[in-house]
């Protein structure tokens, strides 16, 4: 069950024929979710969501289950919310990272990154 929130469906720009959506919604308690595609189209309008609910305490548990796709923007997309989170002293964890953004996050050598809280 949703809890009253940004649940706003983010629309972006098609890409290579495609319509990319992004979404950021809170759910009960410190947990939120985002599901859709974070593509550098769609991570801009989360980071200030996002960002709002970590220093609401509303984002400790980030489940990323329902994210479909990635680029390297949602990679940083995430390390950004980590960093709000430090500079807000909150804690915050990621639940469900997609293969995709864990091989990018190899790559990048920052992987401990979002399996620490």
């Amino acid at each position: 069950m949703s809890v009253a929130s940004s649940n706003r469906r983010r629309r972006a720009p098609l890409v290579n024929g495609a319509m990319h959506t992004a979404e950021f919604e809170l759910q009960d308690g410190e947990r939120s979710r985002v599901t859709g595609v974070l593509h550098f189209t769609t991570v801009t309008s989360l980071l200030s969501e996002g960002a709002a609910a970590i220093g609401n305490g509303r984002a400790a548990v980030i489940d990323l289950a329902g994210v479909k796709d990635s680029d390297s923007s949602g990679l940083a997309l995430l390390i950004e919310w980590l960093s709000v989170a430090r500079a807000q002293r909150r804690d915050l964890r990621y639940e469900n990272v997609p293969a995709q953004l864990k091989q990018l996050a190899r790559l990048s050598d920052v992987e401990e990154l979002l399996t620490v809280s």
